[in-house]
Order: structure tokens, then C-alpha cells, then sequence
């Protein structure tokens, strides 16, 4: 374990479920109440949610955020079809088993988000509650959503690239400083780099407004012109930026890129899963200034839920749960106290 990460969590636990051993961090009563489990997104791990961990511990809030599948402490796999979809949200089932709870509220950010938003369709009985950040629950796409982006965004754009073997895979890597430093910027950073130019908005929303033709995402050409030594809004302190950076160089980046080679595979096998999500409390948490999940991303989930609370935080970007722990912490605990009171 990165010494700088052991500083900054609970202690590290670890349960074997579905196949894998899982690494989790804990806090508050077990056993005390529905269990909130953090799910994180890409290039992160449990411990973007630091923050809500030690909200969640003074509140008294039984908390529960993992590694999951092909990060950190946890397994990784090799095959590329074990990070598919009923991987992901039967590792979580596999955790409430552990964890012997009958049910949970699942929060989720980034690639987590997507996950989370499945688990009332894949595993409804498991299922209390969930909470999306920054991500939506989005609908299925009308076509295979690689087969899409590669139509209209080519072959560059970095979801299409991450599906070549080994290309993201050794890029990411090369210097993992550089790489985390790049994801991790806040809004003001993003908006005055060169990425700014890319195309805006949810690649996989297929009322999305990116025309057939539209210049690439070269994510790859972006990062290795970007010059690390440029700290203008920079998300993480040096302890933050170690455990991350420490963590990564121990396991690289195949697990997580992973996730996204199953794109397709998973579109395929949702074809029969419900499309709305009815008698079950659900908060979706926006960032103002995401620019690829905007606030606008979620416009029209009120039409596919029927008990649904929509929250902005202002002047976030896309790593809202660390850009503004504050407000994320404040927003969830205040639901989480009106919706699932101790």
C-alpha cells in the first residue's frame, strides 16, 4: 500500500467476493442503518472519496467506499470481460454480503455513476437508494455507443482509443505523475487548455449535439504536449497527488481501462433491462462547469424516475467530490438524513 494513501484512510480491509478479493475503507456503526457505499470513477480509487469518509465518520454515518475491480488493493483480473457490467454490480452485491446488509444507497461518480445507476435494474432487491454525481442516468443508446463515438468522433476520441490493446494502457503509464496531474485540474485549469477545443458534452448521450465530422479528442496528442510543470489549477495537494500517483505506478492503468473496452459487450447484454427506475429514492448531484458530464446531461431523467431530487453545485468541475468535499458532503448527508433518518 502507498504510504501516503495509508496516511489519509481508515484501515484497509479486504472481503472476497465474486471471485475477487475486494479492498474497502469503513467507517461508522456497522450494522447500524442502510450503508452507504462510494463508488469511484476513472483514473481514481477509493480514496477520491476521502472526504465524504470522514464527513460521513463525524455524522456517525455507517460509509463504505472500496477499490473496485482492477484498482488499487483490488484484484485485477485479466480478462477483459470480467470488468462487464455483471462484474462490476455483482462485486457490490458480493460486498453487501460481506458486509451483512441486506441493502445499501450506492453513490457513485464518473465511471461509478454509471454502475450505480444499474444496480436498481440489474439487483433491485439490493438496492435501497442511489445517488448520482455528475453522472446521469442515461438511456440506452439506439446502436453499439463504440460503433457511435467512432462515427462521430474518430478514432482519436480517447473512449475509442482506450479500446486498442495496450495503446492507452503503456501512454497512461508512461509517467503517472504527468497523467494524474493532467486528469486532476480543476474547472478554471480545463477551460483555458488546449482541451477546451475538444467537443463538449456527454459522449454517450445520444441526443447529444456532436455532429458526424466534428473535430477529434486527441486525447493522447493532449497529454503528451501537456507540460506537468504547469500547476494552474491543480486539484491535489502533494500527500493527495502521492497516494494516487504511488498507487498507480504499483498497478498501472489496464484494470481501469478495462471498463471501458466493455462498451459494447454491455450494451449488447442490457438490452433487456428495465428503463425506468420507480419507488426508489434517488439524488442526482451536478457540477456547474463539467464539461463532460454537464448539468444539462440530466435534463431529462425526471422523466425516467419517479422519486428523483436534482442538486448544482456551483463552479465545480468534474472531480466535484473533491473540488468542492464541502458542499458534496453537506448535499448527500442532508438527504441521506431525510430519506434514511437513523
Amino acid at each position: 500500500m502507498s504510504a501516503a494513501l495509508a496516511r489519509q484512510m481508515p484501515p484497509v480491509q479486504h472481503a472476497k467476493v465474486n471471485g475477487i478479493d475486494m479492498a474497502y475503507y469503513e467507517v461508522g456503526p456497522r450494522g447500524k442503518g442502510v450503508p452507504l457505499i462510494f463508488c469511484h470513477g476513472f483514473p481514481e480509487l477509493a480514496f477520491s472519496w476521502r472526504h465524504q469518509l470522514r464527513a460521513c465518520e463525524a455524522a456517525g454515518v455507517w460509509a463504505i467506499a472500496p477499490d473496485q475491480r482492477g484498482y488499487g488493493l483490488t484484484s485485477r483480473p485479466d480478462e477483459v470481460t470480467a470488468y462487464d457490467l455483471e462484474h462490476l454490480t455483482g462485486d457490490l452485491v458480493g460486498l453487501l454480503d460481506h458486509l451483512g446488509a441486506e441493502k445499501a444507497v450506492f453513490c457513485g461518480h464518473d465511471w461509478g455513476g454509471l454502475i450505480v445507476w444499474m444496480m436498481p435494474l440489474m439487483h433491485p432487491t439490493r438496492t435501497a437508494g442511489v445517488i448520482g454525481l455528475n453522472t446521469p442516468f442515461m438511456q440506452r443508446q439506439p446502436m453499439d455507443p463504440i460503433a457511435l463515438m467512432r462515427m462521430a468522433l474518430g478514432e482519436d476520441m480517447y473512449i475509442v482509443w482506450f479500446q486498442k490493446p495496450d495503446d492507452a494502457d503503456k501512454a497512461l503509464a508512461a509517467d503517472v505523475d504527468k497523467t494524474i496531474r493532467f486528469f486532476m485540474r480543476k474547472a478554471e485549469a480545463m477551460a483555458t487548455a488546449p482541451e477546451a477545443e475538444a467537443p463538449k458534452g456527454n459522449p454517450l448521450d445520444p441526443q447529444g449535439q456532436v455532429a458526424e465530422g466534428q473535430s477529434t479528442f486527441a486525447f493522447r496528442e493532449l497529454l503528451a504536449m501537456w507540460d506537468k510543470s504547469d500547476t494552474v489549477g491543480q486539484l491535489l495537494n502533494p500527500d493527495e497527488l502521492a497516494a494516487f500517483v504511488e498507487t498507480f505506478e504499483q498497478t498501472g492503468f489496464t484494470g481501469g481501462i478495462n471498463w471501458y473496452r466493455n462498451f459494447t459487450r454491455n450494451w449488447e447484454r442490457s438490452a433487456d433491462l428495465p428503463t425506468r427506475i420507480d419507488d426508489l429514492p434517488c439524488l442526482m448531484v451536478m457540477a456547474e462547469l463539467d464539461a463532460v458530464l454537464p448539468p444539462s446531461s440530466a435534463d431529462n431523467m425526471g422523466e425516467r424516475i419517479g422519486d428523483l431530487e436534482k442538486v448544482l453545485v456551483k463552479g465545480s468541475g468534474h472531480w466535484t467530490q473533491q473540488e468542492k468535499p464541502d458542499e458534496v458532503n453537506r448535499i448527500v448527508l442532508e438527504w441521506m438524513g431525510r430519506r434514511f433518518p437513523k
